[in-house]
């Protein structure tokens, strides 16, 4: 489980390892960019459930915490899923993977 951590107040969210580097890969595009961004997530019910949003900017620090030691390959369909969500006035938020098969794959992105 790896952590998406935000913001001067440290705002963290916990998100699976291979779902974080997608999303990583989306939001730094993103934010190279010079856009700014909803960014959604379902609270865990230890944390009294419900859904959070943030608004990513380019001038606020993100830092992507990793707890696996293996970048995972990249399945292009899924982050052309993710970057239309985040292009949408709904902002991005996380989707489900599908279509995982090797012509999706690509190599790791470091």
């Amino acid at each position: 489980m790896g952590q998406l951590i935000y913001g001067a107040t440290g705002t963290v969210v916990e998100i699976e390892d291979r779902t974080l580097a997608h999303l990583k890969v989306v939001v730094i595009t993103k934010l190279r960019r010079g856009e700014g961004f909803a960014f959604s997530w379902d609270e865990e019910l230890a944390n009294g459930s419900g859904r959070s949003t943030i608004w990513m900017h380019p001038s606020v620090a993100v830092q992507f915490k990793f707890y696996g030691t293996r970048q995972p390959s990249m399945n292009k369909l899924w982050l052309e899923e993710l970057m239309n969500s985040a292009n949408s006035s709904g902002g991005l938020h996380v989707l489900p993977e599908h279509d995982r098969t090797r012509e999706n794959e690509v190599p790791p992105i470091y």
